[in-house]
């Protein structure tokens, strides 16, 4: 059986929870899949939503880690991002695409498409899948409906920049699986990989 995460995974660098994260599976209601490709952010970073400082909408991201921050990007998609670092630190990663591997006929219905790639290869197509909106912000990450479970294996992870933002465009924040036909965008051919 899996490893569940547990918020103390979620209290470190989220440099170095985001690669870390890779392979891991993520359910939420009991649907979902292998997380494939994300993204980083801390407050020092101008493109995080927390650089400015707390706000309404941003505050959990202040607070302790384990927690979900969700938010509507361009007024249209729900993003999910998991808060990191401890409590102050305002560091969070946007699960930006999973493999989907449990409950595929209701994303299939959700989403109205058949092709499994597209199902969750996107911030909002993922939220859209797993149906999560802005309802579900501030949630526990241990606790249903959210399930997170650790990697079982080695992956290859491979790195590069993030995508869709213009500030700080050139920090290789974005982490990926290897190979993955599921994620939102390829990363270049010259991306470094780890595990």
């Amino acid at each position: 059986m899996p490893r569940r995460l547990t918020r103390a995974f979620f209290s470190r660098s989220v440099h170095e929870v985001a690669p870390d994260l890779i392979g891991a599976t993520l359910l939420f209601d009991g649907v979902g899949g292998r997380i494939v490709e994300l993204e980083a952010y801390d407050q020092t970073d101008p493109a995080a939503h927390s650089f400015r400082g707390p706000t309404v909408r941003n505050a959990v991201m202040f607070g302790p880690p384990g927690y979900s921050y969700v938010y509507r990007s361009y007024g249209i998609h729900w993003c999910l991002n998991l808060v990191c670092e401890p409590k102050g630190s305002a560091s969070a990663v946007l699960i930006r695409a999973i493999e989907p591997t449990t409950g595929l006929p209701t994303m299939r219905r959700r989403r109205g498409v058949s092709d499994d790639r597209l199902l969750c290869s996107g911030p909002g197509r993922l939220c859209e899948a797993l149906r999560i909106t802005g309802a579900d912000g501030g949630l526990r990450l241990d606790k249903p409906p959210f399930e997170l479970f650790a990697r079982s294996g080695p992956v290859e992870v491979v790195d590069g920049i993030r995508i869709g933002i213009t500030k700080a465009v050139d920090l290789p924040w974005r982490y990926g699986l290897k190979g993955s036909k599921y994620l939102s965008k390829p990363f270049p051919v010259t991306a470094k990989s780890g595990t």
